[in-house]
């Protein structure tokens, strides 16, 4: 039976709408995340994400393959590239991958991971998220990324949507988050009040139709990091997400939830 599972096997891998180059880029895949593939198309194949369930089209040559057990194995992989611009694996035939905060370090096990068949020396410390303690960690897991441009998709150190920054800060804390800020407004317990948010709480803000479209971590019940333009600390009140830069209101809030009491 024809393999249907796999894993990156690069350091960050587009999500593409369609089977096309030119295709938007809806999400991006990080090294060591382990996919389940739905179709393919010569050499374009639709997979979905282990790791949020998020589907999207790949070029094949940026996975490998990886059994049914291997797959399962890595939906709880806890072993991660730590907050670091200096994540750097080794491979076999002396080329270098630079990992982002937050990719996975598959099979980790005596300095070494792997993908697939793929054998990775470590040059780095790796971060394991079992050890986070989300109170304590979670404003300056933030902060690392703040000042990091906005990209529509994107997941990595270097480009990040408001969803995908709130979504990688919580892998890094241990704590599964969907991927579109809509999906994961349905995660979470909601807090009745913005007064009665605290750090690590997230907002959501809603357009004119009432669809949430934007994502932040409150830092108090008056201040918000998000992806905005970048990462950026900015005012929050109970309309909405106060940009300084524009001098008006430019999100609207619909709902705070809390991930961890």
């Amino acid at each position: 039976m024809e393999n249907q599972y796999g894993i990156c096997r690069v350091a960050v891998a587009p999500l593409r709408a369609d089977a096309s180059d030119r295709a938007e880029i809806v999400s991006q895949l990080l090294f060591g995340e382990a996919v389940e593939i739905i179709q393919k198309e010569e050499r374009w194949w639709l997979i979905q994400n282990g790791h949020d369930g998020y589907q999207g089209w790949i070029d094949f040559r940026q996975i490998t393959s990886l059994s049914e057990a291997q797959f399962q194995d890595l939906k709880s992989c806890t072993q991660l590239a730590p907050l670091s611009f200096n994540n750097v694996l080794s491979a076999e035939d002396g080329s270098l991958y630079h990992l982002s905060p937050g990719s996975n370090l598959p099979f980790f096990k005596d300095g070494f991971c792997f993908a697939g068949q793929e054998k990775f020396q470590l040059n780095f410390t790796p971060h394991d998220n079992k050890q986070a303690d989300f109170s304590r960690d979670v404003e300056a897991t933030a902060k690392f990324f703040q000042n990091t441009p906005y990209l529509w998709g994107g997941r990595h150190a270097f480009g990040l949507d408001c969803s995908g920054f709130v979504q990688v800060v919580f892998k890094m804390l241990g704590i599964q988050l969907n991927r579109d800020a809509s999906q994961q407004a349905e995660q979470g317990n909601l807090v009745g009040f913005l007064s009665e948010s605290k750090l690590g709480d997230v907002a959501f803000f809603d357009n004119e139709e009432g669809r949430i479209t934007h994502v932040g971590i409150m830092l108090s019940p008056n201040e918000i990091i998000h992806s905005s333009a970048k990462v950026k600390i900015d005012p929050i009140d109970d309309q909405g997400i106060f940009s300084k830069e524009l001098g008006r209101y430019t999100h609207k809030l619909r709902i705070i939830k809390r991930f961890v009491e």
